[in-house]
C-alpha cells in the first residue's frame, strides 16, 4: 500500500489536504529534433565529427536500424556529443565514443538523465566490417545508451547481436589514428574529443 497515499495515519475526511510549497513541478522532456522522423529522412541525414585527430564523416542506415540511428542523430543535434571523448580504445579492434560523462565541464542535471535513456536492441543483417558504427550495451538487453564503437577490423562474432547502424565515409586514418593512441586497460592516456559533432544532409559522392 502506498505510504503516501496517508497522512500519518489521520484521516483524510477530517483534515483538508496539504499542498507542499517545495515539490518540484514535474518537467517533460522536451522532444528531440529527429523524434517522430521517418526512415527515409534520417536516412538522408549524415554526421561529421571534427575531432583533436582530423575529420570522421558518416553514413547511417536507419532501414536496419532505426531506434539506434535516431538516437544517434538526436545525440549530435541536441550538442550531447560535443567535447565528449573517445573514452574506450581496443587496439585494432575498436574506438568507442559517447560517453556524455566524458563531456568537458560540468554535466548539467539534462545530460545526465540523456546518458541514461535507453534504447531497444536491433540486431540486423549489417555485417560488422572495418568502419562501420555499431551500439556498444551491457550483457543485458536493451541496455544501449549513448555509447557507440567504431570498428578498426571485421568482427563476425558480433554480427546479429548488437545494432550496427552507420558506416565511416571519410576519414578511416583518422579512426585508425586514435586506434593506435597509447592505452593502459583499453582507457587512452591522451583520449581524442570530438570538438563539435555535426548533422547535415548527405552529399552525393
Amino acid at each position: 500500500m502506498c505510504i503516501a497515499s496517508f497522512v500519518f495515519g489521520v484521516s483524510a475526511q477530517n483534515t483538508p489536504p496539504v499542498k507542499k510549497t517545495n515539490v518540484r513541478p514535474a518537467v517533460k522532456p522536451a522532444a528531440e529534433p529527429f523524434e517522430k522522423a521517418a526512415v527515409n529522412t534520417m536516412a538522408a541525414q549524415c554526421v561529421k565529427f571534427d575531432t583533436d585527430a582530423g575529420v570522421i564523416e558518416m553514413e547511417l542506415f536507419p532501414e536496419s536500424a532505426p531506434e539506434s540511428v535516431r538516437n544517434f542523430l538526436n545525440l549530435v543535434a541536441i550538442g550531447a556529443l560535443d567535447t565528449t571523448t573517445f573514452s574506450r580504445v581496443v587496439p585494432n579492434f575498436v574506438i568507442q565514443g559517447g560517453d556524455l560523462y566524458s563531456r568537458e565541464g560540468k554535466v548539467s542535471n539534462e545530460i545526465g538523465l540523456r546518458a541514461r535513456k535507453t534504447i531497444p536492441d536491433e540486431p540486423n543483417k549489417v555485417l560488422h566490417e572495418r568502419g562501420i558504427l555499431s551500439m556498444a550495451r551491457s550483457d543485458e538487453p536493451n541496455t544501449a545508451t549513448t555509447n557507440f564503437f567504431i570498428l578498426v577490423a571485421a568482427a563476425a562474432y558480433l554480427d546479429g547481436k548488437f545494432a550496427a547502424f552507420g558506416r565511416v565515409t571519410k576519414g578511416m586514418e583518422v579512426v585508425d589514428a586514435i586506434n593506435k593512441t597509447a592505452v593502459t586497460d583499453e582507457k587512452p592516456e591522451r583520449p581524442v574529443r570530438i570538438r563539435k559533432a555535426i548533422v547535415a544532409g548527405c552529399v552525393a559522392a
